[in-house]
């Protein structure tokens, strides 16, 4: 997995970042202001984030991340061993994530590699990370994301989405790839970013991002766009990038693509992340208004509170704040600024719904369907009234989906 060649070339912007640097008589432009962000996240919503504040020494949130771990090369003939140890991912007490590549006293290689698999699983937004990268001839830093489905779903099915990687070798030039069915591995669809002043990405926190929408992915470095795709890029073949995907943090050390350390490389080699954050990026909805059930009642937050917890229910239509959704276009339906919630991210028939904080998790991700269900893509599963019943201050949940008329919502 994740074996790297390209075949789309350097963007434009790169390209003529590159002709300055290199045409005589001419010079690159000044640097521009450090992580300018797209113009977009002003009016986006966040809807999670990590912002990796803590104990220097203490280890990472273990309600969003998990740690993969072990040695095996992980498709790429990779070196080092993953761990789950302190000396290889630990906060620093300045608000930074360290990632540290390490050479140990055997010559084996220990690093880290962090997943939010199943705790925190985007469908559509950007999503961002303003990182430092590590330096150094055979060296592998990465901040990607797996579809949700993975493993049950194998790679490249599942779908891959690379926001940002680097080989050492290459210390000015970043990476943009999609993998997926009929077009992975060497066959990646890929963009690369070089340096505006062609300067190693090492030297300072950069924020690499995908602005990801339904049927779209374009990727930026401190808000300069340099690569998109649609589904029209992908030569016929299927686009699997329409689900909820998790997020990937590793440094790896040597593989096929960026080679092996060799006499020049220093250890350790540490990547320093200040934060990952998720934004709708429509501010929180394609629209505001009532969710009404086919008989006309509407989705009502009980005792119109905004505690996380409150159960979701239906009351007559009266036009208060507790009938008020906004349905995004990144998967959630909102209320209060919290989430239509699927309790405990429980995936079983009859499973309630509440209210709860937005944290970009499966639980919280609705599609509305052809039959007008609202589904829950992790579930696979639809609301509906508990007991199929549409009377004033019934509670709801998740069922089987049926296609009946107690499953049907009319949307804002």
């Amino acid at each position: 997995m994740r074996t790297r060649r390209f075949r789309t070339p350097l963007s434009v912007t790169a390209a003529v970042a590159a002709l300055a640097l290199l045409v005589p008589g001419t010079s690159a432009a000044a640097p521009a202001p450090a992580e300018a962000e797209p113009a977009a996240t002003a009016q986006a919503a966040l809807i999670w984030s990590d912002e990796f504040n803590g104990a220097s020494g203490s280890a990472p949130s273990a309600a969003n991340w998990n740690h993969e771990t072990g040695d095996h090369g992980w498709g790429n003939n990779e070196l080092q061993n993953y761990t789950n140890s302190r000396a290889n991912s630990a906060l620093d007490g300045n608000g930074n994530l360290v990632i540290t590549a390490r050479r140990e006293a055997d010559g084996s290689y220990t690093s880290a590699r962090m997943t939010t698999r199943n705790k925190v699983q985007p469908h559509f937004g950007r999503v961002e990370a303003r990182i430092k990268i590590p330096r150094g001839q055979g060296i592998w830093p990465a901040f990607w994301m797996l579809g949700g489905d993975f493993p049950g779903t194998p790679w490249p099915n599942s779908g891959e989405i690379d926001i940002m990687e680097n080989i050492g070798r290459e210390p000015h030039l970043v990476h943009g790839t999609v993998h997926g069915p009929g077009y992975s591995g060497g066959e990646g669809i890929s963009g690369s970013y070089m340096h505006p002043q062609g300067w190693s990405f090492a030297d300072d926190f950069h924020t690499f991002a995908v602005d990801w929408r339904p049927g779209s992915i374009t990727w930026s470095v401190d808000g300069d766009v340099y690569h998109s795709i649609t589904p029209a890029d992908t030569g016929g073949d299927p686009w699997v990038f329409d689900q909820p995907f998790f997020m990937i943090l590793n440094v790896a050390v040597g593989g096929n693509w960026p080679g092996y350390p060799d006499g020049s490389t220093r250890f350790p080699q540490q990547m320093l992340v200040d934060y990952v954050r998720v934004y709708s990026l429509d501010g929180g909805g394609g629209g505001t208004g009532t969710i009404t059930a086919s008989n006309g009642i509407c989705l009502d937050v009980a005792g119109a509170a905004n505690a996380d917890g409150t159960p979701i229910q239906l009351a007559n239509c009266n036009g208060n704040q507790a009938q008020q959704w906004t349905v995004g276009s990144d998967g959630t339906v909102r209320a209060y600024d919290r989430c239509l919630d699927v309790a405990g991210g429980g995936t079983a028939a009859g499973t309630r719904v509440q209210l709860w904080t937005c944290n970009g998790t499966g639980a919280q991700q609705w599609t509305h369907t052809g039959g007008q269900g609202l589904r829950n893509p992790q579930s696979g599963r639809c609301l509906q009234p508990v007991g199929r019943v549409q009377t004033d201050g019934t509670r709801t949940e998740i069922a089987d989906c049926d296609g009946s008329a107690v499953q049907r919502w009319n949307l804002p």
